[in-house]
């Protein structure tokens, strides 16, 4: 992906676009193209987003890193 197009990616965007993609092939009226574009599309979707999870975290880990704070980040006690 280049620097253009990840400036362009919008995450709650995309996190909507999943949903309504859900949606759609959850009420059962697509057709078997659609569902199967609807499909592809939605996994490009979550791969998109997953990449974005991963580097927010890690421009966190090097944020806090450059605080002087050395430990690793434990996402699952920032969820606690």
């Amino acid at each position: 992906m280049t620097k253009k197009k990840q400036a362009k990616f919008d995450f709650e965007i995309a996190l909507e676009e999943l949903e309504e993609l859900v949606s759609s092939m959850e009420d059962g009226e697509l057709s078997l193209e659609e569902s199967l574009q609807a499909f592809e599309k939605g996994i490009k979707l979550t791969r998109e987003c997953q990449t974005a999870l991963k580097n927010a975290e890690q421009k966190v880990q090097v944020l806090l890193n450059e605080s002087g704070d050395t430990t690793e980040l434990d996402l699952d006690e920032v969820e606690e």
